[in-house]
């Protein structure tokens, strides 16, 4: 009850809330959204988060069953350190990018299952970890082939985003920026320049 309600409000505080975009490797490529009242966007504070040892023991204390139950891990410290140093390779992954990366190798549809082919719904995670499978997402639009705009990310501790808040909420991120984009006629890389020349 608490977790639907806790999402409701944040619906209901964010459906209408006016954003921008900023673009992020300056060749077009990667953007992350930016909310009116945010003093930056999506992809940093993310990384902000995942980079502050305070956050990230306060968010493994509430989530120490899930860390447990999922990873099999007990130490708060060592899921921190973990946490660092996979931020550090995701950073890395994303804003290190040649003109020939290709940032379709890193993002991979939300839904293992199903494609989207229009302004699909996508994450981003590393792909082999020594200790344990990846536990950080990124979350993005799908313009057009190797064009993305980060809504959002989180730690993705259980099996699906529905059963904790923190991640239903990036769920509900996807959708808003997604329907934020239909609204105003951006279907592709096309419209999506056009709409922020007007800007």
């Amino acid at each position: 009850m608490y977790k639907i309600k806790f999402i409701n409000n944040f619906v209901r505080e964010n459906n209408n809330r006016a954003m921008t975009f900023d673009e992020i490797t300056g060749d077009g490529r990667l953007w992350a959204v930016r909310y009116d009242g945010e003093d930056d966007n999506e992809l940093y504070n993310m990384f902000d988060k995942w980079d502050d040892v305070l956050w990230l023991r306060n968010f493994f204390t509430a989530n120490k069953n899930d860390l447990w139950l999922n990873y099999g891990m007990s130490g708060i410290n060592e899921a921190i350190v973990d946490t660092i140093e996979e931020s550090e390779m995701l950073e890395t992954a994303l804003l290190d990018l040649s003109l020939n990366a290709d940032l379709n190798t890193l993002f991979r549809p939300l839904n293992n299952y199903v494609q989207e082919s229009y302004l699909g719904k996508e994450k981003a995670k590393i792909k082999k970890r020594k200790k344990h499978a990846s536990w950080l997402r990124i979350y993005a639009i799908k313009l057009n082939n190797g064009i993305f705009i980060i809504t959002g990310g989180a730690i993705k501790l259980t099996t699906t985003m529905q059963e904790r808040a923190h991640t239903a909420v990036e769920l509900t991120k996807l959708e808003q920026v997604r329907r934020f984009l239909i609204d105003n006629g951006i279907a592709d890389e096309t419209s999506f320049e056009d709409y922020i020349k007007e800007l």
